[in-house]
């Protein structure tokens, strides 16, 4: 009895480990984009607020979302071919309040995703009727690329898990290798949406460093080039 209560327990802390990660990583994720959004819109204050406010809202729903699921989960550990495999059994409304969950989550980064763009084109607008608006646009360029990338793997790991939700025996027959595979290819792009995430800031930095390089090599070349002239100004003179 005590050997079960210990499997249950080692089951339950796995699944909590893991909900509370994801909560947190995508709240760091969350940061990061409206720092960009805010940057993108030239510190505009009201923008700000209402990126926060959201955040705020959708960040304290996600958090009594994962209180709510810890409470009332369980977990059973199986052994199946000499492996242990953890089943979680939802009882209540956790089920439901994870999907709304993940739904809200959806619209957070629709609504980042569709403020980035509409940024983006009125820049590109403008940029347009400036003679020398290339770095600008090039910069919103690498912005918008790493966006649409990361969105790219979020619209993925949101797929699964939906399919994950709503699938009669996703819960309850977890241990069945389709769904074991499911599950198995939705953790990996979460990780590989964790990992794009850092890239949204990264990306600009390499691209600022780049232009810096650039700068100095050709202020290098101009200087070796007016050494050389006035080398052979003072040589013609003599």
């Amino acid at each position: 009895m005590a050997a079960t209560a210990l499997c249950y327990q080692r089951c339950g802390m796995l699944y909590t480990i893991w909900d509370w990660t994801v909560a947190v990583v995508f709240s760091m994720l969350w940061a990061i984009i409206i720092t960009r959004l805010h940057a993108m819109y030239q510190r505009d204050r009201n923008i700000l607020i209402f990126l926060i406010v959201t955040f705020l809202a959708i960040t304290t729903f996600a958090g009594a979302t994962a209180v709510v699921s810890t409470m009332h989960t369980s977990g059973e550990e199986l052994i199946l071919s000499g492996t242990y495999q953890c089943r979680i059994n939802y009882t209540g409304d956790a089920l439901v309040m994870d999907s709304a969950t993940w739904i809200l989550y959806i619209v957070w980064e629709v609504l980042a995703l569709c403020l980035a763009v509409r940024i983006a084109v009125k820049h590109f607008r403008e940029l347009r009727l400036r003679p020398a608006g290339g770095i600008i646009g090039d910069c919103f360029k690498v912005l918008m690329k790493t966006h649409l990338l990361y969105f790219a793997s979020f619209v993925a790991v949101s797929c699964f898990e939906l399919l994950i939700i709503f699938s009669p025996t996703s819960f309850t027959n977890r241990y069945l290798l389709e769904d074991q595979t499911l599950f198995g290819l939705f953790q990996i792009l979460e990780v590989v949406m964790f990992v794009l995430g850092p890239r949204l800031i990264l990306a600009l930095r390499e691209y600022n460093a780049k232009l810096v390089a650039d700068s100095d090599a050709a202020t290098r070349m101009t200087s070796i080039a007016f050494q050389e002239r006035v080398h052979i100004s003072t040589s013609s003179t003599v």
